[in-house]
This record gives C-alpha cells, sequence and structure tokens, in this order.
C-alpha cells in the first residue's frame, strides 16, 4: 500500500454510498463496564517489532470501543498482510478469563512504542515506551519523551458546535508500515471514512522530545461540509487560574488549584517566521452555553493547544500530572493550500467532568468543501513543553503567562467607590524583553466593550519578565455576548510581545 493507491481508494470509496464499520460484538464483550474494558491488556510479548527501534501493540474491542478497524503490516517489500486477530494476543481479565472469540473479531486500534536513546539506565536492554496511541474514531494521542498523555489530534472534525451536531469520522484501517532496522522514523497509513467524506492519511512519526508528525491527506468529500475542521485538537480544560474565568461562573469544590490538560490557544499568522503576529487566548469554561471564537489568520503561520503552567504546585495532583501533558503545535505547509483561506476556530464546550474533552481548536476553511473537489493537506504536528520552542515561529516575542483579575478599588480607589471596576493583570516572559526596567516599554491595550484605564508597562525583577496592569470599566448594560480585552507590550510600533485576548 502507498499513500497514492490510498488516495485513489478513498475517492473510490467516497464515490459510492457510505457504509458504516461493523459495530457487532459478542454479549459478553457489549456488556463490558469501564473496569471489564481496562482489564483487557495486550501481551507484551505478542508485540509486533518495527525494526529495532519501535514495536506495535494491539487494542481489543469492547465496551465503548465497538467500531471494528482492519490493521495491516506493510513490509518494506511485497504486499500488505493483514494482522489476524487471536485470542491468545490478550489477558482477558477476571471477567473474561477462559473465553475466546472468532477471528473475525478484530481490533479496535494500536498503539506504538519506541526505544527513547536516553531511556533510564535501570530500565531492562531493549525497554520501549509507548508514545502514540490510535484509538476511537479518528482520534490520536502523542507525546514525547518526559511526558504524560494529555490533549488529543483528530483526522477531521465535522461540524463542531454546529446545530445539527458533529459527526465524528472514523479511521478505518491502518497500514503500519514496517522502517528501515536502523530507522527512527516510522510511517502509517490511514483510510478515514464517513458519512460526508473519505480521505487518506499518511503519518510520518518521529518521537523524540519533541515528537514529530508530518502529516499528508487527501479528502474526497461525498457532499457539502460548510464547517470542515481540519489539523483539529481536542483537550480538557475544567478551571485554572491563568484566564478572566466566565461571568456567574460557580467555583469548583475541589483540592486542586487547577485541573486542565491545556490552558490556551495559541495562534500564529505571517510570512516570516522570525516577525510573526502571535495571539494568546486563556481558555474558559463555565459558560451556560457552548462558544466559538475565531482567529482570522493570513498567512496562517500555526496554531496549537498548549499547557503553559507546569509547575507541580499549580495542580497537587501527584497521579494526574498535569504540569507533564504536552501541548501540540499545528505548522502547516508553507505552501497554504486548504490553510491559506480560513480561521482558526476554538470551540469552549462548558463541563463539569474531568473526563470530557471540552475544547476543541480547528482551522476551519473559508469556503465549504464540495463533492468532486479534493482537498490536499500538508502540515506538522509537534510536541511543546516548557517555551520558548523552535516549534513555535518568533521565540523573541515574549508570551503570556499568567492572568489576574480583581477589583480596581483595592489599588486605585475612588470615593464613592464603584464594584464595577476591574483590574487585569497579564504577565509576560521572553528571551526578546528588557531584563530592566526601561521608559520605552509601553502597554498598547483595547476593549470590543468598555474602556481601558491608565495601562502601565512594569519590569519585574523577581521573575525578569514584565507585567501590565490596566482598569477595565465594563459598559451599562453589559452586552449579551463575550468582551475581547487586547493587550501587548512595545516599544514605539514595535511588538515586544504576542498578544493577550481574553474573553470575559
Amino acid at each position: 500500500m502507498t499513500f497514492e493507491t490510498l488516495s485513489a481508494e478513498a475517492a473510490r470509496l467516497a464515490a459510492a454510498p457510505y457504509a458504516a464499520p461493523p459495530e457487532d460484538l459478542p454479549p459478553a464483550l457489549a456488556a463490558l463496564d469501564y473496569d471489564g474494558y481496562r482489564a483487557i491488556t495486550f501481551r507484551p510479548a505478542e508485540s509486533l517489532h518495527l525494526g529495532d527501534h519501535f514495536s506495535a501493540q494491539l487494542f481489543h474491542r469492547g465496551f465503548l470501543q465497538r467500531k471494528r478497524v482492519a490493521l495491516y503490516l506493510q513490509p518494506r517489500r511485497g504486499p500488505a498482510r493483514p494482522i489476524p486477530y487471536e485470542t491468545r494476543l490478550f489477558d482477558l481479565g477476571r471477567r473474561l478469563a477462559g473465553q475466546s472469540f472468532a477471528p473475525d473479531l478484530g481490533f479496535a486500534g494500536f498503539r506504538l512504542h519506541y526505544a527513547f536513546p536516553d531511556t533510564p539506565a535501570w530500565r531492562p536492554k531493549g525497554f520501549q515506551e509507548e508514545f502514540l496511541v490510535f484509538l476511537g474514531a479518528s482520534y490520536f494521542r502523542l507525546r514525547a519523551a518526559h511526558q504524560e498523555y494529555g490533549l488529543s489530534a483528530r483526522g477531521l472534525a465535522i461540524g463542531t458546535g454546529a446545530p445539527e451536531g458533529e459527526e465524528f469520522p472514523d479511521f478505518v484501517a491502518h497500514w503500519i508500515c514496517e522502517p528501515e532496522p536502523e530507522a527512527r522514523t516510522l510511517t502509517v497509513l490511514s483510510l478515514l471514512d464517513s458519512p460526508s467524506v473519505a480521505g487518506a492519511f499518511r503519518f510520518a512519526i518521529s518521537p523524540g522530545d519533541p515528537a514529530r508528525i508530518a502529516v499528508t491527506a487527501a479528502l474526497h468529500p461525498r457532499r457539502s461540509i460548510a464547517k470542515l475542521g481540519l489539523a483539529p485538537l481536542t483537550s480538557m480544560f475544567l478551571y485554572g487560574q491563568n484566564g478572566p474565568g466566565a461571568r456567574g461562573a460557580k467555583p469548583f469544590d475541589d483540592f486542586r488549584p487547577q485541573v486542565h490538560d491545556s490552558d490556551g490557544l495559541c495562534v500564529a499568522a505571517g510570512a516570516d517566521p522570525a516577525r510573526v503576529d502571535r495571539i494568546w487566548r486563556p481558555l474558559v469554561n463555565g459558560r451556560k452555553q457552548p462558544q466559538i471564537s475565531a482567529f482570522a489568520a493570513r498567512p496562517l503561520a500555526g496554531f496549537g493547544l498548549l499547557q503553559r503552567e507546569r509547575t507541580f504546585a499549580a495542580y497537587l495532583d501527584v497521579e494526574a500530572r498535569h504540569e507533564a501533558r504536552p501541548g501540540l503545535w499545528v505548522a502547516p505547509d508553507p505552501a497554504g493550500g486548504a490553510f491559506a483561506n480560513g480561521a482558526v476556530q476554538l470551540f469552549e464546550i462548558p463541563s463539569g467532568e474531568e473526563y470530557m474533552d471540552n475544547i476543541v481548536a480547528a482551522f476551519v476553511p473559508a469556503a465549504p468543501a464540495q463533492p468532486g473537489a479534493p482537498l490536499h493537506l500538508a502540515y506538522g504536528l509537534t510536541t511543546v513543553g516548557a517555551e520558548p520552542v523552535p516549534a513555535i515561529p518568533d521565540a523573541a516575542l515574549a508570551r503570556v503567562t499568567s492572568t489576574r483579575f480583581g477589583s480596581a478599588e483595592r489599588l486605585r480607589p475612588i470615593t464613592p467607590p464603584s464594584p464595577q471596576r476591574r483590574l487585569c493583570v497579564i504577565d509576560f516572559e521572553g528571551p526578546g524583553l528588557p531584563k530592566s526596567a526601561d521608559e520605552a516599554v509601553t502597554a498598547e491595550v483595547s476593549a470590543s466593550a468598555g474602556t481601558m484605564h491608565e495601562p502601565v508597562a512594569n519590569f519585574v525583577p523577581q521573575t525578569g519578565g514584565w507585567r501590565i496592569y490596566v482598569e477595565w470599566r465594563p459598559p451599562e448594560p453589559m452586552p449579551a455576548g463575550d468582551v475581547v480585552l487586547r493587550a501587548r507590550l512595545v516599544r514605539g510600533t514595535t511588538p515586544l510581545s504576542e498578544t493577550w485576548d481574553a474573553a470575559l
């Protein structure tokens, strides 16, 4: 199987009526609960070895993972071979002990393991760590060395936030390509299908720190798609301390100061990687209704859901280790293509449950996708930890590290006092900022409603960063929709920081 032949297969599939992948399960597997499914484990001794540095393990079907996904091994030479299901590959756990299932049961997905070069000496020789999972619809999760799993990527997002509901395409088949023995990159070919589109994907996967995936795709719509989300990222934000919060949101009764896999969206625009315009939008939960925000970026240099708060003290969760969760940065091919005209859209869904991914970010082209007009995509995915990192363009631009709100009366009292006056405090850090007080550094601020008063930019010797203080006075009455506040550090007309963009 090659990407070209897979793309031709996707085109043939798109020309035919949609057929959903099989969900038929034996009763014992269909009746499993979460714990029963989690008890099913792949036997490591049965791992599929891929060159000297990679191996694959397979996921059983059952519980929520009902759909059958075809898995193939593509040797370096010769035709692809199906990977057959055998019950002996798995320890089925106590509830299913002694049972066996038919060879046509198939699999739900797979995960890749890799022998990281800096594996600790106490690990056994040849030890390989899991770093990438393909499981469920078109979802896949990637982590770098020393990171924990967090947010997910997807093949496509269709109709996210639409009144008629979202459509979730499936990866219905994967071809795991055998690498050369010494190779540190592995390729997976994947066939995607849904009622609206069929597509071929090629993932060139390079684990490490950071981990990278070069994605190539050919999409063949079956019908017109008004809102097609390209390179979608899906994450969880329950609550945090580095954003404005929603109006009237109830506090969470939790011992942990923050709970989230990502705390903001970063969007970069500009053709020159050394001179881009970056926006940082802190995430918000607790609104009464889902919120959709759009960020025009022409040309799009990249976007990502990031986890900027990286100290254990910010979370105090020994098991979840949110401080070690990766961000993901999407970098489209400079040639543009499907990413040339459109906007990055952010979907924030109110949630009170930690297990729910309630944040989606994707690039949505301005023009609807049309049948008979294939879309060709090329973009990179890179894991992000502590910043600055080379993957995010223009490292000289300082980044937003925290956002705080409080009563302006505390520092700027007036008579009579006004409870509506709010003080915004935004912290920035970055190697391009002056390392001492500099009167030429000023704050540039704006508000979509209400007024901003007395912006001040101060050097913060305790952190080596800079801080903007600015008072926002909301309008009376407050508008029904969000009010967007913006602030950045400048020297004259030259930006020194990305733009803080907060929705209240």
